[in-house]
């Protein structure tokens, strides 16, 4: 694996935005229905507040699918959002999801070593985001202890769903090659990081601040809510390119070569 130039990082956001500009309103639907289907699950007792975490490489699948319908010129639907549970690998990605929801729990109890335990008793429910105790706290120094934590896990995950799924890889083999590929990346991933930190988090920001400011919250929100979506769903798309610059386009994968 060749190490890529750090504007590598903001050539995958433009392909993003590109793949979106084919079919924006076929791909919000779908982004719009994985959110209702998330909700849903999450009003299951016992398994909902964990299963949309475990869930996630098996509907990752579905967005990576679509850009593949996005590059093809076929149109994209909703269905697409059952890829990954009709993919023969079904069972290494729930394992894979497993691993997601292991490392994220392990990266916040790390935080605890920093703020005193203040960060994970707010993602357990035990204290309000508003409460003295959060506020009087290191919690944002936890937080950033926690995804410095789980950074190298995130490396790993990045490119495992898809080698599991289109190149048929046991997982260890998978994560061990997202992790050295994005290692190899690490200056394009930095700028593609930051790119999306100022397009997905400081602009809605910025741009709802100013129309609270100047007209009303109603219409900050009205407007946000929209922009969020679009900027998300482009953001996700932009997780297609990032892959096919290491293992090509899976044009020859079942769900591609089907319909």
């Amino acid at each position: 694996m060749n190490k890529l130039p750090a504007s590598a990082g903001w050539l995958w956001v433009k392909q993003g935005f590109a793949l979106f500009r084919k079919q924006p309103a076929e791909l919000s639907t779908l982004f719009i229905s994985y959110m209702f289907l998330m909700l849903a699950l999450n009003l299951l007792p016992l398994i909902g507040a964990v299963l949309p975490l475990i869930l996630v490489p098996v509907f990752a699948m579905a967005f990576m699918q679509a850009c593949v319908h996005v590059e093809q010129g076929r149109r994209v639907y909703p269905n697409l959002l059952l890829t990954g549970f009709r993919s023969p690998a079904f069972r290494s990605l729930l394992l894979l999801g497993a691993l997601y929801l292991l490392a994220a729990v392990l990266a916040v109890a790390a935080s605890s070593l920093v703020d005193g335990g203040v960060f994970w008793n707010v993602m357990n429910g035990k204290l309000a985001l508003d409460s003295p105790e959060v506020r009087e706290s290191a919690m944002p120094l936890g937080m950033l202890f926690a995804a410095a934590v789980y950074t190298p896990a995130a490396m790993a995950f990045w490119y495992a769903a898809p080698l599991i799924a289109w190149k048929d890889m046991p997982l260890s083999k998978a994560v061990f090659y997202s992790f050295f590929a994005v290692k190899n990346a690490g200056k394009a991933f930095l700028l593609y990081g930051l790119a999306w930190f100022f397009l997905g988090i400081l602009l809605p920001t910025v741009a709802s601040t100013i129309l609270a400011l100047a007209a009303s919250k109603t219409l900050a929100l009205f407007v946000l809510m929209p922009l969020s979506i679009v900027l998300t769903v482009i953001m996700y798309c932009s997780f297609y390119p990032t892959y096919t610059e290491f293992f090509g386009r899976p044009y020859s994968a079942p769900e591609a070569a089907a319909e």
